[in-house]
């Protein structure tokens, strides 16, 4: 009996004081994702989901005040808007919060699939509630409140280059 293999993967944890520098590591992470990448944001209420996508759409150029919880909307497109798709260069972000699904079967109701199709970074707000549908090759993310304005990331990277990403930013 072939047992499956279980995917390269890569942790690091990182302690941060404040949302500014939550900002940073959030930077630092855009850096070294590769062009395509998925990672499932996992945290409670209020512990800086949202915050840290506006910091990885910060550091390509994408304004942060642009970039609000998709709680409602469930699924937002985030791409510079200076730079055309048609060039290669523009980095489209893929923001999405899964929490007022029930199950995986609601997925294909949000226009999932249309918008994880093109190359991407996707960040998931609340994977737990679409746990059958996330790749195996991505980036866990939880941030716990550790207090009123500290957070402690633990980043888990499946795969090799999700892997490498996270080991970069240990290293870094």
């Amino acid at each position: 009996m072939t047992r499956p293999l279980k995917p390269l993967q890569a942790s690091a944890t990182i302690t941060v004081a404040d949302e500014r520098a939550l900002a940073a590591v959030a930077s630092r992470l855009a850096s070294v994702l590769p062009a395509r990448a998925f990672v499932a944001l996992d945290g409670d209420l209020g512990a800086g989901k949202t915050t840290f996508v506006k910091g990885v759409a910060a550091a390509v150029g994408i304004d942060p005040a642009d970039v609000v919880s998709p709680t409602f909307g469930l699924i937002h497109l985030h791409r510079h808007p200076e730079v055309g798709a048609a060039d290669g260069q523009s980095q489209l972000i893929v923001h999405a919060d899964m929490y007022r699904l029930t199950g995986i079967d609601e997925l294909a109701e949000t226009g999932w699939d249309d918008a994880i199709a093109p190359p991407a970074w996707v960040f998931v707000e609340w994977p737990q509630r679409i746990a059958a549908a996330l790749p195996v090759e991505r980036i866990d993310l939880a941030i716990a409140i550790t207090s009123p304005t500290a957070r402690t990331l633990t980043l888990t990277g499946y795969g090799p280059a999700h892997a490498a990403a996270v080991a970069a930013l240990r290293r870094g």
